[in-house]
């Protein structure tokens, strides 16, 4: 009886079968017709997420240490929060491991390390840590600030020094400053990234100077968070120096270190004068990037006589080519009138482009770029 309702195709069951395929049927046509009028959408309107950006950690949608501290002058009573993301964290994704640069380090530091024609490791300046590696002075005096400082002329021009930051944590936006800003820019990195001793050696052979951020507490801390290894206002002074060792060891090569974020830190003078002592008695200079509007470093300097520049001019506080241009210009008035003079940048793409631009007639007007160092003491053309 079962096998008699199966083949007869008027049987219940086989009525049931044939509406269930039937049913079936229906249900992948109008799944493909759905994936056809899908598909002819976007080709007559376009992908909504085609424009979108590859890299959305940087550079536009960032604000840089100095708009953040320039954001609290503006309004010192509030913690900015909500500010916006903040420039810490390396990529989720580096490039291709072919398009990165050598890796040029050893383990220990046992012989001079060059890239290309650049030192960028000596063991006579270097105290092997537990950490890493730590820059000293020499035994001969030789100076860490010295040693890896590029060589340059005035020329009888008007020295003027830039610092553009936020190196190392963005891998493509790093690749493509060091490539694209003139040899005599300065380029600090953070101290974040595993692979940033790579691209300290990239831009060493490509001619630029070299500073390290060490991060410092700013006033909306922590709602702005430089990392665990953050200088503090209020912390003891083994711990700060302990941190700033931390950042010290992450790579070589470095003439000195700049300030990431920093605004209280830096306004405490009895905070930091035992962190520019350990930096001046390690043969470093200190770079105060002009971000904290009441910072004690100047003061801190000149009592302890260290090498010490501070930035005069901040580029890019709006990232507007048109802006950046005024900025630049209100440099050079600032060197033809101190005889030199030194600004800080962050890593945007306009910054990078403005900066490539204006350089080159930069001699046509009596100036020369120099490595910030060269604003310490500039020699006698």
């Amino acid at each position: 009886m079962a096998a008699t309702a199966l083949a007869d195709p008027e049987a219940p069951t086989g009525t049931a079968l044939r509406r269930f395929a039937r049913l079936l049927a229906l249900a992948w046509l109008l799944l493909v017709a759905g994936l056809l009028a899908g598909a002819a959408a976007i080709a007559v309107l376009g992908d909504p997420h085609a424009g979108d950006p590859v890299l959305t950690l940087d550079i536009r949608g960032l604000q840089s240490p100095a708009q953040k501290q320039a954001k609290h002058n503006a309004h010192p009573d509030t913690n900015l929060i909500g500010a916006g993301p903040q420039p810490l964290a390396p990529d989720a994704e580096h490039p291709d491991q072919s398009a990165m640069p050598p890796d040029l380090m050893p383990d220990q530091v046992t012989q001079a390390v060059r890239a290309g024609n650049a030192l960028i490791a000596d063991p006579s300046l270097t105290e092997q840590t537990k950490d890493g590696p730590l820059p000293r002075i020499a035994d001969d005096g030789r100076t860490p600030l010295k040693a890896y400082a590029p060589p340059f002329s005035t020329g009888g021009r008007t020295p003027i020094a830039i610092v553009v930051s936020g190196l190392g944590i963005s891998a493509k936006a790093t690749a493509a400053a060091i490539v694209a800003l003139p040899p005599a820019v300065t380029l600090s990195f953070a101290p974040y990234a595993n692979d940033v001793q790579r691209w300290v050696g990239e831009a060493r052979k490509r001619g630029h100077e070299v500073l390290l951020e060490v991060p410092m507490e700013p006033f909306d801390f922590p709602d702005s968070d430089p990392g665990p290894h953050t200088l503090r206002a209020t912390a003891s002074e083994d711990s700060n120096i302990n941190r700033l060792t931390w950042s010290m060891t992450r790579f070589t090569g470095y003439v000195g270190v700049t300030n990431l974020l920093g605004g209280r830190f830096l306004a405490n003078a009895d905070a930091l004068q035992p962190v520019m002592t350990f930096l001046s008695r390690r043969g470093l200079l200190f770079f105060d990037s002009g971000s904290a509007s009441r910072s004690a470093a100047p003061d801190v300097a000149r009592q302890i006589e260290a090498p010490f520049v501070a930035s005069s001019v901040i580029i890019d506080t709006i990232q507007t080519a048109l802006e950046i241009d005024h900025r630049l210009s209100e440099l050079e008035a600032r060197a033809r009138a101190s005889n030199g003079a030194a600004a800080s940048a962050f890593i945007y793409p306009v910054t990078i482009e403005r900066i490539a631009n204006w350089a080159p007639g930069l001699a046509g007007r009596g100036f020369v770029l120099v490595p910030v160092s060269a604003i310490i003491a500039a020699p006698s053309p």
